[in-house]
């Protein structure tokens, strides 16, 4: 390698810390130099770097950190190496930055790297999805879906490899199913299925949000089951399912689920805060928070998404999102049916979109990764955890203070 480059330590000596396969492991051990990279100090791996990168651009190439890989890491299995490689060019462009570099070298690997360790006897494809032939309707989806919401290639294989279908997305598709079994419910009951909410007896449900009874907590969720009519609930449970299932699929129904309340519960804070004299109605906030942090997801790394016609898709959503708040937007200031209280508000859209692109992205953004350990994670959290608390405070003292005429209650 050259002079300044420390010799490879002999075998019988003290090995180099370094990452391995246990079948019992929870986690990464400590073993010897026959399965691992050795570790060094940072300043070790810079003299490394600008031996391959002399002219000090910042990257090299795939190829060199073959090489280099295989000359200090000549005992690695292939299928490690394969892993390691695809996660050093996570955008598939042929380079490996110097950050990335002394990440992988120094043991700094990310999550799905280390499983790939632990799990040494699972193999993933050897080639880019997009060539693999001969794949039953089932893997087609699996391996549209993985195109769709992830940005690297090792996170696509990985999950291809590794998807189940056990447990299956069960929480969008629940929370779908007891939204529409409501709205028919209601309609039944008030005879009414367009514009249900200009009905007399509409505000009379014990589940919507109404400033009058803010006092009933539940209400700042369950107004997601009550939808203004079949054009709003065909719209959102269009929306939910298409980008909703495809993400759960990927992330799990924690995730997803935690994103999606998050986003209603800030939607109906929101209009308390905003709009206060207005009624909450409809799952947009849930929704929005999921279409946002989805379209973020693209656009923060659209060299890595590979999904089909995405300025196309991105194009329609936006369209629809659009469509769906302007029509909230008319409906908020249309004429009331009954006065003085006012139609829904659109706020809680604007809520959700908070969510998403917070919240949401940061979710979205680390694919098999332990959020407790991204700082990002936590910021998010906890400006969403004081958002709330003041809301909570808002609610509490803001409406006698500003001596609010709100409306009567239903």
């Amino acid at each position: 390698m050259g002079d300044g480059v420390p010799p490879e330590p002999a075998r019988g000596t003290h090995p180099s810390p370094a990452v391995a396969a246990s079948s019992d492991a929870e986690a990464i051990e400590i073993l010897g130099t026959e399965d691992g990279l050795p570790m060094a100090a940072e300043d070790h791996w810079k003299v490394l770097f600008d031996q391959f990168d002399p002219e000090n651009t910042g990257y090299i190439s795939t190829e060199k950190f073959r090489n280099l890989l295989q000359r200090h890491g000549s005992e690695l299995d292939p299928h490690k190496l394969e892993v390691l490689l695809a996660l050093a060019d996570n955008n598939s462009d042929g380079k490996i930055c110097y950050q990335d570099f002394v990440n992988l070298m120094s043991n700094k690997r990310s999550n799905s790297f280390r499983q790939a360790i632990l799990q040494g006897n699972r193999r993933l494809c050897s080639k880019a999805l997009l060539e693999e032939t001969g794949l039953s309707l089932s893997q087609r989806l699996i391996r549209h879906v993985a195109y769709e919401t992830l940005p690297r290639e090792i996170d696509r294989k990985w999950y291809y490899d590794s998807y189940t279908c056990c447990p299956p997305p069960w929480f969008m598709i629940a929370i779908t199913l007891v939204e529409v079994a409501f709205f028919i419910y209601n309609g039944v009951v008030l005879d009414r299925f367009v514009l249900q909410v200009t009905h007399p007896l509409y505000l009379k449900n014990s589940l919507l949000y109404h400033p009058q009874l803010r006092a009933q907590a539940w209400r700042y969720l369950t107004y997601i089951f009550m939808h203004a009519g079949i054009e709003h609930l065909g719209l959102n449970v269009a929306l939910q399912l298409l980008v909703g299932v495809p993400l759960e699929m990927v992330h799990g129904a924690a995730r997803i689920g935690f994103v999606y309340v998050a986003g209603v519960v800030a939607g109906s804070l929101a209009v308390s805060v905003a709009d206060m004299t207005a009624p909450v109605v409809g799952s947009s906030g849930g929704v929005y928070a999921l279409i946002s942090a989805h379209l973020a997801n693209i656009v923060m790394n659209w060299s890595g998404m590979k999904c089909q016609f995405k300025l196309l898709r991105m194009a329609v959503a936006l369209i629809c999102m659009s469509f769906e708040f302007g029509r909230a937007v008319w409906l908020r200031f249309y004429p009331s049916a009954y006065p003085p209280c006012p139609h829904p508000s659109f706020v809680a859209h604007l809520g959700g979109v908070a969510v998403g692109i917070t919240l949401g992205v940061v979710i979205l953004r680390n694919y098999e990764q332990r959020l407790q350990d991204q700082s990002l994670w936590w910021i998010f959290v906890s400006m969403y955890v004081v958002f709330v608390l003041f809301a909570i405070f808002w609610n509490i003292f803001a409406y006698s203070l500003l001596d609010l005429k709100l409306p009567p209650p239903p």
